[in-house]
């Protein structure tokens, strides 16, 4: 029996239609999807910081930059395979992306096992890094035990996620994370408040929550009849495939990841202040996430736009796509920043009413959340970059600032200047400040011409959507049916 690969109700092809409204309607599903990922980010942080204790509040809270090492590494990746399925999609070349999609459950897999073992392994050391205070570090490593135990959750939902929102579905995982939401929500209540588990409770309920949205995706791709549905037969390695996810994923893995443990060292200047900085500190981030939230999916937004346009060789509609998305982040950015400036003192308060940690999370959302605006070039043009196929530059220049400029701002004003709290928080603007300029330069010298990941090629004939293997593919580690005959 052939296979057949065809776009379904779900699959949006974004080459055709009013730029602004294929940006809005993919954008939407997946800004309030990611709110109720955040909300239950947030009942973790609050539950702990009003019905245990300010410790348990800081573990959980700043415990961030290394929980995102590992699944901002992987999110890297699964961004490359949507890349290449959204190039592959725009041009029609559907039995590709059912190869992309074999190959990227396979690479998902191998990964989930090297993940679970080497963040398990790893817990003392990000301990030590991070420098918390004795009695913040017994309560961070419980958590972390029992989070990476469960890091294959995350990862599955977001690789199922990437392949869904490269054909522009954005609205099942949309579904998924507010189910998931939910039963952190009510676990959350149970395991602290009922069971008294206290910061294990608060990680066996976010374990639990992610394992459910990666069941459901599964669900999800095995039973829909989508261009990324997946079938017995199709699940093989695909060299090729393979080399062109590494190509944009690779690049945008190592920046998340090692931008991520970078910020395990400005953690430790954090830390550095005591547990009401930490605590407020954990506040802001957590109002942080909410801010980036409009400029975040339509980041996302304009990498699957740009991929699909490009892969049908629509450059001039790519461009003009890029450069709404940014118009859009900017103005809602703008919106949403004056509600947190107005009601500052509020909004920490709500985490935790420490005097000391009101004190810090007041000082740091005020100084900072201004400087989000300039936060909407690198999402937007970044993202536009990586949907072009460009992954390296963004890459390159996300480190340089992230990394490279704010570790040497942080030991400078450390050592030599002021080594007070407010300079140390501001290396985050500065950063944001020097990549954006970089970016903007970039992309206005380069633009989105270079980095199509699609031979230019008619679309493919009916036979090979029905499962014929087109000439050029490679594959091995083939646990499907033999000589490409799908059951």
């Amino acid at each position: 029996m052939s296979f057949l690969v065809k776009k379904v109700r779900g699959d949006v092809d974004m080459t055709e239609g009013k730029i602004a409204r294929h940006l809005i309607t993919f954008a939407i599903p997946l800004l309030i999807g990611n709110l109720f990922q955040i909300m239950y980010n947030m009942v973790d942080t609050w539950v702990v910081g009003n019905f245990v204790s300010t410790e348990a509040f800081s573990a959980v809270g700043t415990l961030g930059p290394v929980t995102n090492l590992m699944i901002g590494f992987f999110i890297g990746l699964s961004s490359g395979a949507g890349v290449v399925i959204s190039q592959f999609f725009g041009s029609a070349r559907l039995n590709r992306v059912r190869d992309t999609v074999g190959t990227s459950v396979i690479l998902t897999a191998v990964l989930a096992v090297v993940f679970t073992l080497l963040g398990l392994a790893l817990v003392p050391v990000f301990l030590l890094i991070l420098d918390m205070p004795a009695e913040v570090a017994a309560e961070a490593r419980i958590y972390l035990l029992i989070w990476f135990s469960g890091i294959v959750g995350p990862m599955i939902y977001n690789m199922g996620a990437a392949l869904l929102r490269a054909v522009g579905d954005s609205r099942r995982p949309f579904l998924f994370l507010v189910v998931a939401a939910v039963a952190n929500t009510v676990l959350d209540l149970l395991f602290v408040l009922v069971f008294g588990w206290g910061v294990a409770g608060v990680a066996v309920a976010t374990v639990i929550a992610q394992l459910l949205s990666a069941l459901l995706v599964v669900i999800t791709l095995v039973r829909t009849d989508s261009a990324v549905g997946i079938r017995r037969g199709m699940i093989r390695l695909d060299r090729e495939i393979l080399g062109k996810i590494l190509r944009v994923g690779l690049p945008a893995a190592i920046q998340m990841a090692i931008t991520s443990f970078s910020n395990i060292f400005v953690q430790s200047y954090i830390n550095y202040f005591g547990k009401g900085a930490m605590g407020g500190w954990t506040a802001y981030t957590k109002i942080d996430q909410i801010i980036l939230l409009p400029m975040q999916s339509l980041g996302l937004a304009a990498t699957t736009f740009v991929g699909q346009n490009l892969g049908k060789g629509e450059i001039k509609r790519a461009e003009k796509g890029a450069n709404t998305a940014f118009l859009m982040s900017l103005v809602s950015t703008g919106i949403l920043i004056i509600p947190v400036m107005l009601f500052t003192p509020t909004l920490v308060t709500f985490f935790n009413s420490d005097p000391s940690v009101n004190e810090f999370g007041v000082l740091f959302l005020r100084w900072l959340t201004p400087f989000y605006l300039v936060w909407c070039v690198n999402q937007i043009y970044a993202g536009s970059l990586r949907g072009a196929g460009n992954s390296t530059a963004p890459m390159i220049i996300m480190l340089s600032s992230f990394v490279g400029f704010r570790q040497l701002y942080l030991f400078v004003m450390a050592n030599f200047i002021s080594n007070t709290i407010l300079p140390i928080a501001m290396a985050f603007p500065a950063g944001w400040i020097l990549a954006a300029l970089i970016t903007y330069i970039y992309y206005r010298a380069v633009g989105l011409k270079k980095g199509s990941l699609v031979n230019k090629q008619a679309p493919e004939s009916t036979p090979a959507e029905e499962g014929t293997a087109d000439p050029d593919t490679a594959h091995f580690f083939d646990f499907g049916a033999e000589d490409g005959d799908n059951a």
